[in-house]
């Protein structure tokens, strides 16, 4: 239980919960290069604000900060410079400060951070609302997450670790997994980092990557599809989301064989067998992750083998991630608090009692879904390109002809009432560069994205054309720009 605040009583309902974060005088940020992964959490809790290095609103957005002047910076290798770029911006520093309240410059969340983020949040007297970074770091290594799902009692596809030599040391190590193999280093972007190998050509394409680690993980290659699940670790247990569908790999949004693109979540999108499989297993691993030190927020991959339908853990992602959009948006949250809320309530000093079995089960119902989906729609040509126009974010409709307007700015994902709507959120904006792999934006839509059969939808397919019919560009050539104005060509984990 939480450290109690003098005087603050024990929050025992949904309402109750409701009602503290309405009142809530301390300033919460949300710290990250898009405000993304927490959009609408600002409408649940008084007093908190998006941080962002990318403005996806052009300043309309009500509760947004961005500075206004770009300072010189080292080139960003990864979300955690950006971070660290915000919170030593003087127009940052002087926005916290001006918000403090009781001496107290308030509570931070980021999807990513490291020691060095730590310790500037400690100069300007934020407190972080996550685990240390090194614990997050050593949980979040792919190996890791192996040896704490066999401490919990998870499945995971049938695998090895072990440091790898050469393509014959591979194929000795990995007999017992047969010929097709997953091969996966301890951190990074599925897209960037997970690599499908059969044979010695393959391995030598990514071998450069492979051997340069001590340890990697090696599973066998099974026909399977992704799943994402959300959950969050509290002291009297751990709170499960809904389990939802995942696309991975779609060559219209990723140029990443297994690079994630989007999801979908849906009643009955799995038989009861596996929703209720993947909530006991993830509840198990929270569970797992208490021991190791661990509460708040966090998503798990699961992969369902289309053969015989066995479920697998995937990955952990110990954070907020690129799901938490469609979990704290969903019918569940809407009616009664998002998950998110949970997390803070953890780190909040304030007391509270809820039945996690009794919570968990309600959401997984039926009746307390509805459907969205969301694409991540990525630059997918091996081009270097200046953008000179950019769709805004906001609320898009799609005519008959497949052509698609804007409708009017909103921050609101749930303004999207009809079928011919979308709402999407720019990331990539006029002036940015669009090179293989760059984020141009996210499309959130009411209804499926996919078949029955994991295949992208014709509806999905019209509505990236049209998006990215949308952003006008011109070629440019490499070598003719400054080193220092680009985004790294390789790409970062952005959400």
């Amino acid at each position: 239980m939480p450290n109690a605040s003098k005087g603050q009583k024990t929050l025992l309902t949904v309402e109750d919960i409701k009602q503290y974060f309405k009142a809530n005088e301390m300033p919460v940020y949300f710290i990250s290069a898009t405000n993304f992964n927490l959009l609408g959490i600002d409408e649940w809790i008084s007093n908190f604000k998006f941080i962002s290095h990318i403005d996806c609103f052009d300043g309309e957005h009500p509760n947004l900060f961005s500075p206004a002047e770009e300072l010189p910076h080292d080139e960003f290798s990864c979300m955690e410079d950006i971070n660290n770029y915000l919170l030593q911006h003087p127009e940052v520093k002087n926005f916290i400060r001006s918000r403090s309240k009781n001496g107290k410059a308030g509570k931070a969340v980021f999807l990513m951070f490291n020691e060095r983020t730590e310790q500037l949040c400690a100069e300007l007297g934020l407190d972080i609302c996550f685990p240390s970074s090194q614990l997050r770091a050593f949980l979040d290594n792919k190996v890791n997450t192996n040896r704490i799902a066999e401490k919990a009692g998870v499945a995971c596809v049938p695998y090895v670790l072990s440091p790898v030599e050469s393509y014959t040391h591979l194929q000795h190590i990995s007999a017992h997994l047969g010929n097709d193999l997953v091969v996966q280093t301890p951190f990074g972007d599925s897209g960037h980092t997970t690599f499908f190998i059969s044979t010695a050509g393959e391995f030598d394409h990514y071998a450069e990557e492979i051997l340069k680690e001590k340890e990697v993980k090696i599973m066998k290659r099974i026909n399977c599809f992704g799943t994402a699940i959300e959950g969050c670790v509290t002291k009297q247990g751990t709170l499960v989301a809904p389990l939802m569908t995942e696309l991975v790999g779609f060559k219209e949004l990723t140029p990443y064989k297994g690079g994630w693109c989007g999801n979908e979540i849906f009643p009955n999108a799995f038989n009861e067998d596996i929703r209720e499989k993947a909530k006991r297993y993830t509840a198990k691993f929270g569970d797992q992750l208490l021991k190791e030190g661990y509460k708040g927020y966090f998503e798990l991959d699961f992969l369902i083998d289309k053969d015989n339908s066995e479920i697998y853990l995937g990955e952990l992602n110990p954070r907020i991630s690129g799901v938490s959009s469609l979990t704290n948006h969903s019918k569940f949250a809407m009616e009664e608090v998002p998950l998110f809320l949970y997390h803070l309530l953890e780190w909040m000093e304030v007391p509270y009692e809820i039945n996690v079995a009794e919570l968990s089960n309600r959401w997984t119902q039926a009746e307390n879904m509805d459907s969205w989906s969301q694409l991540v729609i990525k630059h997918t040509r091996k081009t270097l390109e200046l953008a000179i126009k950019a769709p805004a974010s906001g609320i898009w409709e799609m005519k008959m002809n497949g052509h698609i307007a804007y409708k009017k700015m909103d921050a609101h994902r749930q303004s999207v009432v009809q079928d011919t709507e979308a709402f999407y959120l720019q990331i990539t904006q006029k002036d940015g560069y669009l090179y293989e792999g760059a984020d141009l934006g996210i499309l959130v839509m009411r209804g499926r994205l996919m078949s029955n059969d994991f295949e992208l939808s014709e509806r999905g397919k019209r509505w990236i054309r049209a998006i990215r019919s949308h952003y006008k560009s011109h070629m440019i050539e490499a070598d003719i720009l400054d080193e220092n104005d680009l985004i790294n060509s390789e790409g970062f984990k952005m959400m």
